[in-house]
């Protein structure tokens, strides 16, 4: 072999490699988010199922919150059926305050605060919430970084000319940025 066939054939396989190198890149940061939103859908869906053993105990005792519970069970609802991103986001951050609110009403309510049933499932709820925002930021930092390589030159055009598109991040709302406020 010649050494101008070796420079020709270097010339020619870097190029490829590092096309190659960028499309497995920013596949490989497609299912690392796709894992993350799984994670999130898992916690949600976990508090999915503990609202209505919450709502039930606190039915109980707060029998003239009916409108307060009514919202509870609604933003329960529009996160079941939430399917994307931005929907999921909404639908949790709705939820997220509904429960907020829920809790800020309990406090009116001593011996719905004394219940053990009640008190575990707060815990339970506050443990799920910590592992929702553990999960949010999992996720968001897997769509920076491959938000980030569609951010470069020239793997950014690569990416595009491959058909790769930025990610959502999964954001809080404004309901989320601000405290609850409940007046009697």
């Amino acid at each position: 072999m010649s050494i101008e066939l070796i420079v020709t054939i270097a010339i020619l396989t870097v190029p490829v490699l590092y096309v190659l190198s960028v499309y497995n890149s920013l596949a490989t940061g497609k299912v690392h988010i796709k894992e993350a939103f799984s994670g999130i859908d898992v916690q949600l869906k976990r508090r999915i199922d503990l609202v209505p053993n919450l709502i039930n105990t606190v039915k109980g005792y707060a029998k003239h919150e009916k409108e307060l519970l009514e919202n509870v069970t609604k933003a329960r609802t529009s996160l079941m059926h939430a399917t994307t991103t931005h929907q999921k986001a909404e639908s949790d951050n709705m939820l997220s305050s509904a429960l907020k609110s829920l809790f800020a009403v309990s406090e009116s309510y001593p011996d719905l605060k004394a219940s053990k049933n009640f008190l575990e499932l707060q815990q339970e709820l506050s443990d799920i919430e910590a592992k929702i925002a553990y999960a949010r930021q999992f996720f968001n930092s897997n769509v920076r970084g491959y938000n980030t390589t569609l951010a470069r030159f020239p793997s950014g055009n690569l990416g595009r000319m491959f058909g790769f598109k930025n990610e959502e991040f999964f954001e809080a709302g404004e309901g989320e940025r601000k405290s609850v406020k409940v007046s009697f």
